[in-house]
């Protein structure tokens, strides 16, 4: 059935307020705040080396298996020379994994405040395959000693010194390598999360703890 002009003109009128309302709705989701007014705190690139040079941290290799299926691993590791060097054993799956798909990712985290993580990912470099253990043999001790005391170490390397591993690099270039913390005293708490997390962002008094006698 035909329209008049009013019959026109009212579904001109729908058309532009449906338009206008999913403008409306579109940016009721949005931030209150624009991205650029705050960002997620991140480590600075000093800050990151004093990281990873700390003691203890382990990192979590993830790597791809022989179906296509996501497989992790926490490991030793060291940070020297803008690199993460580590050492698989000659029968562990996860080497098994990169001889067939050398790009991988790890993660070094903390379960203590501010919660410091470093997300590394790139293309793993063989330094030594397994069998040349005695050509870096010292690099293997300096990896032991950030995790266990210098007797240890020596004991636990002469133990295994017959057992082959191979000597791995990951590069930390700084465009694959991502970072985050807790806010710290002071800053704005609404910075636990990016911008784009958020359908609203929180006021400054609901980040109050709720106070109980």
């Amino acid at each position: 059935m035909a329209m008049g002009p009013s019959g026109n003109w009212r579904s001109v009128a729908m058309v532009v307020t449906s338009a206008v309302m999913a403008r409306i709705l579109a940016r009721d989701r949005q931030p209150v705040f624009p991205r650029s007014v705050w960002a997620m705190p991140r480590l600075t690139t000093e800050q990151i080396t004093e990281f990873l040079t700390e003691p203890g941290h382990l990192t979590r290799i993830a790597t791809v298996d022989a179906d296509g299926a996501p497989s992790v691993a926490p490991i030793w590791f060291l940070f020297d020379d803008g690199r993460i060097w580590f050492t698989p054993r000659e029968k562990s799956s996860w080497w098994h994994h990169i001889q067939r798909e050398p790009r991988v990712a790890m993660t070094i985290d903390e379960d203590e405040a501010p919660f410091r993580k470093v997300f590394v990912k790139g293309t793993v470099t063989v330094e030594h395959p397994p069998g040349e253990d005695d050509a870096w043999r010292a690099r293997y001790r300096d990896i032991a000693l950030r995790y266990t005391p210098d007797a240890f170490a020596d004991a636990y390397i002469n133990a295994t010194v017959h057992e082959p591993r191979a000597l791995l690099s990951l590069p930390c270039d700084p465009a694959a390598v991502t970072s985050w913390r807790m806010p710290l005293q002071g800053e704005d708490p609404a910075e636990v999360w990016a911008p784009q997390y958020y359908h609203r962002r929180p006021a400054p008094e609901e980040w109050v703890p709720e106070r109980r006698v």
